[in-house]
């Protein structure tokens, strides 16, 4: 059927709730074929100048300069922990467009595993190329275990130091060699933006030749059941925690993964340290344990 001759306009009959559905398979899509998506124009203006204020202001609180190694970069600044630096920062990491993609890829019991601030400032070198799961000792390729969301501050080009990728490497059967060079594609993208990649995706931040910086939050998840790359738990002072939305409290490791992994004399973290000592029900106290353990099971 011709649409336009019909004269209904399907554009009007998708509802916000299917469109957003649509958005997120194609995005989840784009993240099982190719190991990356963008998703574009998820801050304003005025949320960047104030993200990007406060690393400054941490910077010059914290002493923040340049590391010695290769990795880090020689001319680039990084900050970490900054849940425990700035309210600010709160909204990234559950943010409506972004953590819906990532729990499709980890489940919703994934935890929050590290956040901070990378930025190359001019003169910076290509980073080695390397996957973010590549000290997990698992066989490759595998399901998602990691994924990763940089928010773009600054407009991210290849002149700058973008993020740059070995499209479909996260499907390899061994991470890369570390050191050895790479064909790779420079994911260029506006400022406001978020670049999501699984962790098995071989990436680096790319060579800076400009005269500005390139500045980037990188926002990094694990499924539920690994081990966090920052201690979020000993990070964020609990006088902070208290403040932070159930779903955050959730992130940084205050609950228990799937009703079993993480509890304290059968309660959560969350019951335990902020202040309810109330016991708790777990998993294998529940009348659905035996389902749920003949379902995962099934999915081995």
């Amino acid at each position: 059927m011709d649409v336009k001759a019909s004269g209904v306009d399907l554009s009007m009959a998708i509802s916000p709730a299917q469109e957003s559905a649509n958005c997120l398979l194609a995005h989840n899509h784009e993240l099982t074929k190719q190991g990356f998506t963008v998703v574009e124009s998820v801050a304003d203006d005025e949320t960047l100048d104030a993200l990007v204020q406060q690393l400054f202001k941490l910077e010059r609180d914290l002493g923040l300069g340049p590391s010695d190694n290769d990795f880090e970069g020689r001319q680039t600044v990084r900050a970490y922990n900054l849940l425990a630096h700035g309210e600010v920062f709160h909204f990234l990491p559950v943010h409506e467009e972004i953590l819906p993609i990532v729990d499709a890829a980890l489940g919703q019991d994934c935890l929050l595993s590290t956040i901070g601030s990378i930025a190359i400032g001019p003169g910076e070198v290509e980073q080695p190329i390397h996957s973010d799961d590549q000290v997990i000792p698992m066989p490759r390729p595998h399901a998602p275990l990691i994924i990763n969301a940089m928010w773009a501050l600054t407009d991210f080009t290849a002149g700058n130091g973008a993020t740059r990728v070995v499209p479909g490497s996260h499907l390899a059967s061994e991470p890369p060699e570390y050191g050895r060079e790479y064909e790779t594609l420079p994911v260029e993208m506006g400022r406001g933006s978020v670049m999501i990649w699984n962790g098995s995706l071989w990436h680096a931040g790319g060579a800076n030749c400009t005269d500005d910086r390139r500045i980037g939050v990188s926002v990094n998840y694990c499924a539920g059941y690994l081990r966090q790359e920052e201690n979020q738990q000993l990070g964020v002072p609990p006088e902070i925690v208290r403040s932070l939305p159930k779903r955050l409290q959730s992130l940084i490791g205050y609950d228990v993964y799937h009703g079993v992994i993480g509890h304290i004399e059968k309660a959560t973290p969350a019951t335990r340290i902020l202040g309810n000592v109330a016991v708790e029900s777990m998993r294998w106290e529940s009348p659905e344990h035996d389902a749920f353990l003949s379902r995962v099971r099934s999915e081995l």
